[in-house]
């Protein structure tokens, strides 16, 4: 017979149990993971001839006196293995102290700790940490572990179809920035497709001004263009959301040459957006792949371009910002002609989220770690899985080659 007891997680990482009777549950969440956060949680407790309902809002405990006992080489016989369950129903369940139960059983606190500690040891108590299908917490430690980040919120989605994997990893970044940003945060926001989601997937923010970092890209209709505005609602849709100040600005992201990108850098609003960069302590990006389909920027520009870049070694962007497959911003001709971030601009942000998504970006993903730019992931299951064998095999290769 078990003892069920369930604690739900349907975003990203949050402390959900209350601090005072579940607290040693929310305790042993934290210590078995290894994170700063509590996970979703199912503890399983065998407990013998026990018939009684426990209920919660935050626990649902159901007892069972169907048991076959053998009383393993552990315990004394059976008396100690029914207050051994006993205890460990008062301590995971209920909540109570070690000292609090001591005190109820008449005995020593070493003795209900050795107690507690056997009953896990001999499967009386099985703790097993799970989630519901929002976020594989397994993968999302593992990932922050092997690269480092600051941040890691891996999705954990079979679907594979684009428009569904931007809005499940819009709502996770959404519920990321709710938890992590506080009231002397500024936020920036370099438009893209993932990004624009998350904006439309905000609930609630802290009071901060929220700054656009790029400008709009243009897109084609019929044989003419049209500015997409979209990277000015987002920021519009986030600063209402919080309350606080926007500053954004009506210019496309690329022009057609140099002196008409200065011309509008030196615009009132464009300047204003502009001199807020050093002040943004946390960014939200894309991270576009710089392929057909896989980043918007490629989207836009001609095939001159396009392949003038591939020329440069060009292999990913964020925000306007190129990488080389190391890494390594590149200045190309495009940077002179965008009205945007700059690689120096957004190295000075202290934490930058990617939100990276399909098969197809992985070289860009892994760019973006290498360059130091991006220090959190928001992502999904399959492209976080092929992050985590590419990262192994970086660090065999690194161990295989002699310095």
């Amino acid at each position: 017979m078990h003892i069920p007891t369930k604690q739900r997680l349907s975003a990203p990482p949050a402390v959900l149990l209350p601090p005072n009777r579940t607290s040693n549950l929310a305790w042993g969440l934290a210590q078995m993971s290894g994170i700063s956060h509590a996970c979703s949680a199912v503890w399983w407790t065998d407990h013998l001839g026990v018939n009684e309902n426990c209920k919660s809002d935050t626990v649902c405990a159901q007892m069972s006196n169907q048991h076959s006992y053998e009383a393993p080489q552990q315990w004394k016989g059976p008396a100690e293995l029914v207050l051994a369950a006993s205890v460990a129903r008062r301590y995971y369940i209920e909540g109570l102290s070690k000292t609090e139960i001591a005190d109820e059983y008449g005995l020593s606190r070493f003795k209900i700790a050795r107690l507690l500690e056997t009953a896990r040891s001999q499967g009386l108590v099985r703790i097993e940490i799970s989630h519901p299908g929002t976020i594989d917490v397994e993968l999302s430690v593992l990932l922050r572990q092997t690269f480092r980040l600051e941040h890691s919120i891996v999705v954990d989605t079979h679907e594979d179809e684009a428009a569904s994997l931007r809005k499940q990893l819009g709502r996770a970044a959404a519920d990321l920035l709710t938890e992590v940003l506080t009231p002397t945060d500024v936020l920036g926001l370099a438009w893209a497709r993932t990004v624009s989601s998350m904006a439309t997937q905000l609930r609630r923010l802290p009071t901060i001004p929220v700054v656009q970092l790029t400008g709009a890209l243009s897109r084609l209709s019929g044989s003419s263009s049209s500015i997409d505005d979209s990277s000015i609602d987002v920021v519009r849709e986030a600063a209402r959301i919080s309350g606080g100040p926007a500053y954004l600005f009506f210019a496309p992201l690329l022009v057609p040459n140099s002196a008409t990108a200065l011309a509008l850098r030196q615009q009132p609003d464009v300047a204003r957006a502009f001199s807020k960069f050093p002040s943004v302590t946390t960014a939200v990006a894309g991270i576009g792949q710089w392929a057909p389909g896989q980043s918007t920027l490629y989207d836009a520009a001609t095939d001159s371009e396009r392949r003038a870049l591939v020329r440069q070694g060009v292999c990913a962007d964020i925000g306007g910002v190129f990488l080389a497959e190391d890494g390594t911003p590149l200045q190309t001709e495009l940077n002179d002609r965008m009205v945007g971030i700059s690689a120096t601009q957004l190295k000075g942000i202290p934490e930058v989220i990617g939100i990276p998504y399909g098969d197809g970006k992985l070289q860009a993903t892994l760019a973006a770690l290498r360059s130091g730019l991006v220090h959190s992931l928001v992502t999904h299951a399959a492209l976080a899985t092929a992050l985590l064998e590419a990262g192994s095999l970086s660090v065999q290769t690194a161990v295989e080659t002699p310095g």
